[in-house]
């Protein structure tokens, strides 16, 4: 699928469309749509390039309690808890 954003609407908004690409996916991970394993695949991020992005917008990891017992009980199984 493709979007066709207008020029226009980048200059008005003054942001590249790489800019706008990175800014529409970090909304969408923010609203919990996507995880943010896609937002790195699908922006060619690294874990740390992620996470400076999320912390130049004071954005948190999505990270809930669930996750949280998940990964305690994976430290756990591996003997590291």
């Amino acid at each position: 699928m493709s979007i066709f954003i207008p020029e226009e609407i980048l200059k008005a908004a003054e942001v590249s469309e790489d800019e706008l690409k990175v800014e529409l996916a970090l909304i969408l991970y923010k609203k919990n749509k996507i995880s943010g394993g896609q937002v790195r695949a699908w922006l060619g991020l690294t874990v740390l390039e992620f996470q400076h992005e999320l912390a130049k917008r004071d954005l948190c990891l999505n990270y809930d309690f669930e996750e949280l017992n998940q990964d305690v009980q994976t430290l756990k199984t591996l003997g590291l808890l």
